[in-house]
């Protein structure tokens, strides 16, 4: 086969046509752990979010005097009640140093309740809603789990909110 010039653009065109026929891949949504200087108030921002099955979102620990985790609700982390869905896998990001971040896929629809771990009784959780879940009940707390703190249980932005704004920023 002798290459020519028009072999090529052919070629270059195909791969061209292919590489845009490919579904974008949207950039994480950021999520910012910030605390106040002399560290008396901490928090997730936004601390309510609405996003699409599939979407990525990350944490940035912007807070320089604190370390935070991120940390989903669920019994096999530290025995805490399920507050995501069924089929979602529970997570743990460890510490976060400033300037770290953890980032993860949403894949399932549904309510996604997470806490700060040495932050949770200062407020500082955070919930993520993902596509169109049907109603969603409070969830019972569980026999033998370690129960929420009503400043976190008070923290949760309505999920009726979240969907219609979007985003919720901290009162």
């Amino acid at each position: 086969m002798i290459l020519t010039r028009r072999r090529v653009l052919e070629a270059g065109g195909g791969i061209l046509a292919a590489f845009l026929a490919r579904p974008a891949v949207a950039a994480p949504i950021e999520i910012v752990m910030q605390g106040k200087a002399d560290g008396s108030h901490v928090w997730f921002d936004p601390i309510g979010l609405h996003i699409e099955p599939g979407q990525i979102v990350r944490w940035v620990n912007e807070d320089r005097g604190n370390s935070h985790t991120v940390t989903s609700y669920h019994p096999e982390i530290f025995e805490r009640p399920r507050r995501i869905p069924a089929k979602a896998k529970p997570w743990n990001s460890d510490y976060l140093l400033p300037d770290e971040t953890f980032s993860l896929r949403f894949d399932e629809e549904g309510v996604y309740d997470y806490y700060c771990v040495p932050h949770e009784h200062a407020g500082m959780v955070g919930r993520i809603v993902v596509g169109d879940p049907p109603a969603v009940e409070a969830a019972a707390e569980a026999a033998g789990l370690t129960p929420l703190p009503a400043v976190a249980l008070n923290g949760f932005p309505q999920i009726e909110e979240i969907v219609a704004k979007g985003i919720v920023r901290r009162g």
